[in-house]
This record gives structure tokens, sequence and C-alpha cells, in this order.
């Protein structure tokens, strides 16, 4: 009555990239390979958000909010946030909804 259990789909295509591997003598991406590259992928996030950068973004969109703008630039939210509280008081940017911090901006035409 037991039995192993079926794996499921991507268990099987886990086990056949291992097994490919292998056959190539190619290592696999385990312990202290993945970290470094969880690392280098985490140093890409900037801190610093140009005027150049942010412009181009508000200029193609409607409406935007700080996650938004940060995912778009690649930087963090803090960086972006930051920005548009100051393009705010610089009047190119409206707030038009939103509550809590989680606000959604709207660029002004100039």
């Amino acid at each position: 009555m037991g039995g192993a259990k079926k794996t499921s789909p991507a268990q099987a295509q886990k086990r056949q990239a291992d097994e490919a591997a292998k056959k190539d003598g190619a290592k696999s991406k385990k312990g202290k390979d993945v970290k470094s590259d969880e690392r280098a992928a985490k140093a890409k996030i900037r801190v610093t958000l140009t005027d150049e950068q942010a412009s181009k973004i508000l200029k193609g969109s409607k409406v935007i909010t700080a996650q938004e703008l940060s995912r778009q630039t690649g930087v963090k939210i803090s960086a972006a946030n930051s920005y548009l509280i100051k393009s705010l008081e610089k009047g190119t940017i409206k707030k038009i909804a939103g509550h809590s911090g989680h606000y959604i901006y709207q660029p002004l035409s100039a």
C-alpha cells in the first residue's frame, strides 16, 4: 500500500536539471554561491535618485507612487519618497489620493 509519492512537476524539473548538470560536469549552485548572488542583487539597489531619472518616469505616467518610482528607477523606497516630497514642495507634482504615508501623486503639466 504505501509507496513513493508522485513528485510535483517543479520537483521533477529540478531533478532533471540536476541530473543534466551532473552529466555535463557542471556544479549546481548551493551554499555560498547562492548567498553571494543574493548579495550582488541587493548591492544593485541605489540610494540616490537623480532628477533626470525621476523626470523621465514622471513625464511618462499619469500618476505615480513612491513604490512605483522606486521599482522603475532601481532606488530604495525611502529615496523615491524623499524625492516625491521635495517635488511636492517645489510644485512639480501634486498629491491626489492616499493615506497613512502611501500617497498617489500626479505630475503637473508645465
